[in-house]
């Protein structure tokens, strides 16, 4: 902040003496006459001429009395015995001007050099801007360094991740107390990458290990490398070990590590003198350099661990990794309370309560939901966060934004209200499914023209082969109530098929259950945190073309079955069906006390139906 007043401060400077200077310039222009050599000599002759200063190629001087308001005046040489004629007339010659060399040669350059010191100046903000710098900048490594505890983050910042924060303790006593380690001969490791889906505060774990250890902490993206120079990407590596060298003891943390740690391709179109390769092998030289008793640890985080390179992944690069996974109904209470102490909260609000309607959210999504929760509060002037805001907020994050501007026509309304209530009646009726929270004709999102949500009443982490068809059942549930009720089928159910068909091809390719084609997993690439497995792993497949056909055949097999359980299951509840698509249609939106009593009828229908 000083530095910037200073600056501010010589700016005024130069422009004061700026304007002094031209106020100068242009009093001296207004006190000159340019006159004619011929006026000069008609001066001369009448002996208005005080006194002159002859140069090289013009004659300067005053008058004996102003002439039109000016003093002075200047003119150029026509004739070289002009002094001859000055003499004569007693006029003052008061010197003689001559040009030396060295003006000569200033007059010259010194334009030059302006004109250049302009151009760099304008050149090297230009670069700023556009993230590349200056010449001698671009081998300098962009780390962003905070010194000691700067970082402003804690371990008390971060919550859900107990079992992440324990496996970092041991690395923040080492940097406090390094004689202790050594004792028995043990080494810390050298490197720890962080590994896990993107949201679950890798990034924050890193920075809270520098904030609770008190060192320097050096932060980097891996995108930051490679640049448009070959070999800058390296120098950069070295500038950034250089630096962690000096400030010791130091961590080094390099983000999206998968964006310069990618696996090098050995293939026949793999090349070897690779910007970005070259980049990876002064990594990986640095870390079998560099001595970690000397107070330097590496940290590193991703969300595609499949993908980076096997050599930096062995032991002695980064010994250990650390799985920052999404939280459970623990750990998402732990973290809602955290950032539930920035917002103002109704009575009603129950930290719990939140996280069951959460599962499978990271982190980050929590920090957005309590967010999205003050902003709805804030748009109805409520003085206080309740319950109902992050009810809306979940809805909103799941489902997307209302489209109440998105108007249906009647018969559309009907089809979907059908649909909507097939789900919420096959999950009211199958055993060890979610109970149905909330069911709505609203549109939202971009296509979603309804929605039912279920509330899991726990985190699943295993499930059998009769908990994954009824979980088909629901998603078929829609399109099983269109065809009981109108006779046909539409394109409502697109996004249900979809996940009902991946789900029963990882039953028969994944999970190996079916009798026929037996304990076997067909598919065998496990999808990456990011959600996308090896897409090209249908060229490389393990299992002949026939085992294909029968793989398909199963996967139309158990859709089918399960369609067919579902239409009976909702024609046995036709009537209940269709009274309570009749309510949906007037009330747009059933809730949770709604769906609890047609719950009730569901089951007894059911019992007398088996």
């Amino acid at each position: 902040m000083e530095k910037k007043t200073e600056f501010n401060i010589w700016y005024w400077v130069l422009a004061f003496i700026a304007v002094i200077f031209l106020q100068d310039v242009i009093a001296g222009a207004r006190e000159v006459a340019p006159i004619s050599y011929s006026q000069f000599e008609t001066y001369l002759d009448e002996g208005r001429i005080a006194s002159v200063m002859v140069g090289s190629d013009t004659i300067t001087g005053s008058f004996e009395s102003p002439v039109d308001g000016r003093s002075q005046f200047v003119t150029t040489i026509v004739d070289p015995a002009i002094l001859a004629r000055l003499d004569a007339a007693d006029v003052e010659i008061s010197g003689v001007r001559q040009n030396t060399w060295l003006g000569t040669i200033l007059s010259w350059l010194l334009p030059a050099f302006v004109f250049f010191a302009l151009w760099m100046l304008l050149f090297r903000k230009l670069a700023d801007k556009q993230g590349f710098g200056g010449f001698m900048q671009v081998g300098k490594s962009r780390a962003k360094v905070y010194m000691e505890k700067e970082t402003g983050v804690t371990f008390e910042d971060v919550a859900g991740v107990d079992e992440a924060k324990r496996e970092l303790e041991e690395i923040v006593d080492f940097l406090r107390n390094p004689e202790e380690y050594g004792r028995l001969g043990a080494r810390i490791p050298r490197g720890v990458l962080l590994v896990g889906p993107p949201g679950t505060g890798k990034t924050l774990l890193a920075r809270a290990v520098a904030g609770q250890a008190g060192v320097t902490f050096l932060s980097i993206s891996g995108s930051e490398f490679v640049e448009m120079f070959v070999g800058v990407g390296a120098a950069r590596v070295r500038d950034l070990f250089e630096q962690a060298r000096k400030n010791a003891p130091a961590i080094i943390f390099i983000d999206e590590l998968d964006a310069l740690g990618r696996a090098r391709n050995s293939g026949p179109y793999g090349g070897g003198n690779d910007e970005r390769e070259q980049t990876l092998n002064q990594l990986l030289s640095e870390l079998d350099g560099f001595d970690p008793s000397a107070g330097i640890v590496l940290l590193a985080a991703t969300n595609r661990p499949e993908i980076l390179d096997p050599a930096l992944l062995r032991a002695g690069r980064f010994d250990r990794q650390v799985l920052v996974d999404k939280p459970d109904k623990t750990g998402r209470i732990a973290i809602l309370n955290v950032h539930m102490k920035k917002v103002t909260l109704a009575p009603d609000v129950d930290a719990e309560k939140v996280a069951a309607l959460t599962p499978g959210f990271s982190g980050a999504d929590l920090a957005n939901l309590v967010n999205e929760a003050a902003l709805l509060a804030t748009r109805r002037r409520a003085a206080a966060v309740s319950m109902a805001d992050f009810n809306d907020a979940v809805e909103r994050i799941i489902a997307g934004l209302e489209k109440k501007n998105r108007v249906l026509n009647p018969r559309e309304r009907e089809i979907v209200a059908h649909h909507e209530m097939g789900h919420a009646l096959v999950a009211m009726a199958l055993p060890g499914v979610d109970p149905v929270h909330k069911v709505s004709i609203i549109p939202r999102g971009i296509g979603a023209l309804g929605y039912t949500i279920q509330r899991p009443t726990e985190d699943r982490f295993l499930m059998t082969r009769e908990e994954l068809d009824n979980k088909i059942a629901v998603l078929l549930g829609g399109r099983a109530a269109e065809k009981i009720v109108f006779g046909h089928l539409s394109t409502g159910a697109a996004d249900d098929l979809v996940k009902a068909t991946d789900i029963a091809r990882a039953m028969v390719a994944r999970y190996g259950m079916d009798a026929e084609l037996g304990h076997v997993s067909y598919d065998a690439d496990r999808p990456g945190y990011l959600g996308t497995g090896d897409q090209s792993s249908w060229l490389n497949r393990r299992y002949s073309e026939a085992t294909a056909e029968r793989m398909d055949a199963a996967v139309k097999e158990i859709l089918d079955e399960i369609f067919a359980r579902a239409v009976a299951l909702l024609d046995a509840n036709r009537a209940l069906l269709e009274d309570t698509a009749r309510d949906l249609l007037e009330r747009e939106t059933l809730d949770e006390a709604d769906l609890r009593a047609v719950a009730d009828k569901v089951r007894t229908r059911q019992i007398a139906v088996a």
